[in-house]
């Protein structure tokens, strides 16, 4: 019986291994045949005659051993058949030979928000999803449990290092572009799809499918949105965010968005960017009475600005985001080989900082993406759209992010394959680029990129990770690292 039980081919199963279910049939192949042998020589021996009663119980045990055996191969080869790869929820993650402390990953990882996205995240990279399926699956989760801050009508930016070609890309928004004095075009649907065709591994359906899921059966308010919602009141969010009496959700409540799962659900079905916002867009003038703009820039793909270091080089994001201020003020600092002594500038929210929500993933072989993205103003312009159940952002070209929006990729040595990465990416920032560039410095200082950046800590409750928070993800010893600022405020998960 030990022979049968061995849970090494179920470790083996959960790791998604290509050519998996041909090694299986190898492997119950070689545990079965010795079984059959070992019963027929003992049907065989003298004991075992016909009508003799040990001959009998020997037929009979052998009988029972085998019907287990074949029971057992049926069984593992239909739930082979019926969890196909990418089956969202089929299985667990494979359990570790051995644990690492929190935040710490053999394969992959993610941190954002909001622990059902992060949730959301791990199971796609547990279905063999790359660092983008997993991210983008992440997004579109955020969209839907925090309108308070993203949404299909925010703005995005991203960073994505795809650690087998060496190349750094950035997601870039373009100009803003406005509907009407007040509300900005919508760009999530086309920013995330553009992303995911160009470097995600699963079905485009797929990521959409939990997201879809959650706003049509609901979800559950948690403390940032409990608390944007204690803030805002409920003008323009009801019904979505309010009780019957008119007061809004509170924390814990569940919350629906039928009109959002169904434009989901649509979106699922397009085949480009570019259908994927417009099919959104008629729906949303149409619903505010506005007309369709002339011109309707679209996100697009760059290759990311690049800055050599003594550390390595250093990549982020290009206009119009504080990526080129970022590279700008590293420059000056190292020409001037004066750093300040200056503390850095702490990361909290101020009444001029735009409202936004950031995300990071990474896997052990260097592979990472930081997504940002923006309404602007708590709940963006606050205009709902009924049939579709989004909210527009209020982010206009006066507001350009400039002063924020600087994700930031740091590789060691260009020569070694194996060499230690950094991540970062914030949200909520004010002066974002002399923040970041303050942190990165004060990070190679320490030499030890594991290690939780060093500046000064925001007084904010460590309970919620929202405006004024900064992820970080690492790659070090083949191993992904996923950690936040103030400690333990977002949820990450990883296997």
């Amino acid at each position: 019986m030990d022979a049968t039980t061995g849970p090494v081919h179920y470790h083996k199963l959960q790791l998604w291994e290509p050519g998996m279910e041909s090694e299986e049939e190898e492997e119950e192949e070689e545990i079965a045949e010795p079984l059959v042998l070992s019963l027929r020589r003992l049907q065989n021996t003298p004991r075992n005659e016909v009508g003799g009663l040990p001959g009998a119980w020997a037929r009979l045990l052998a009988g029972l051993l085998l019907l287990a055996v074949s029971s057992s191969l049926a069984l593992r080869q239909l739930h082979s058949r019926d969890s196909p790869r990418g089956n969202l929820g089929s299985v667990a993650p494979p359990a570790s030979r051995h644990s690492h402390r929190p935040g710490v990953y053999h394969h992959s990882a993610i941190i954002s928000p909001a622990a059902t996205c992060s949730q959301l995240g791990q199971e796609l990279l547990v279905a063999g999803g790359n660092v983008v399926d997993a991210g983008v699956g992440a997004a579109l989760c955020l969209a839907v449990v925090h309108p308070h801050a993203t949404g299909l009508g925010a703005t995005f930016w991203g960073l994505f290092y795809n650690s087998s070609s060496g190349n750094s890309t950035a997601l870039t928004a373009g100009p803003t572009q406005l509907l009407a004095p007040g509300l900005g075009l919508p760009m999530g649907l086309p920013a995330l799809h553009l992303l995911h065709a160009h470097f995600g591994r699963l079905p485009w359906p797929h990521l959409l499918t939990k997201p879809a899921m959650l706003a049509e059966k609901g979800f559950e308010v948690d403390a940032p949105l409990a608390s944007a919602l204690a803030v805002q009141g409920t003008k323009g969010l009801c019904p979505l965010f309010c009780h019957t009496n008119g007061t809004p959700l509170g924390l814990g409540a569940q919350a629906t968005n039928p009109n959002l799962a169904a434009v989901l659900r649509s979106a699922a079905l397009a085949s480009s960017p570019d259908l994927t916002g417009k099919a959104l867009l008629n729906l949303l003038v149409r619903d505010l009475g506005l007309e369709l703009p002339s011109a309707q820039p679209m996100p697009s793909l760059e290759p990311a600005l690049q800055l050599l270091l003594p550390q390595g080089v250093l990549f982020t994001t290009p206009g119009p985001s504080a990526g080129p201020e970022l590279v700008e003020l590293l420059e000056s600092t190292l020409h001037s080989r004066t750093p300040s002594s200056a503390p850095c500038p702490p990361f909290l929210q101020t009444a001029e900082t735009p409202v936004s929500s950031a995300l990071a993933t990474v896997d052990s072989n260097g592979s990472m993406l930081l997504l940002i993205s923006s309404i602007n103003s708590s709940f963006g312009s606050g205009h709902l759209s009924p049939s579709t159940g989004v909210l527009l952002s209020n982010l206009e070209a006066s507001l350009a992010p400039s002063a924020w929006a600087c994700p930031l990729i740091l590789r060691d040595n260009l020569d070694d394959t194996e060499a230690d990465m950094l991540g970062l990416v914030a949200s909520g920032i004010s002066r974002g680029a002399k923040a970041m560039s303050c942190t990165l410095l004060n990070r190679l200082a320490t030499l030890q990129i594991p290690q939780q950046p060093q500046h000064q800590r925001p007084t904010e409750s460590p309970g919620i990770c929202g405006q004024g928070a900064l992820l970080q993800v690492v790659v070090h010893a083949e191993h992904a690292h996923v950690s936040s600022v103030p400690s333990g405020c977002c949820p990450f998960q990883g296997y």
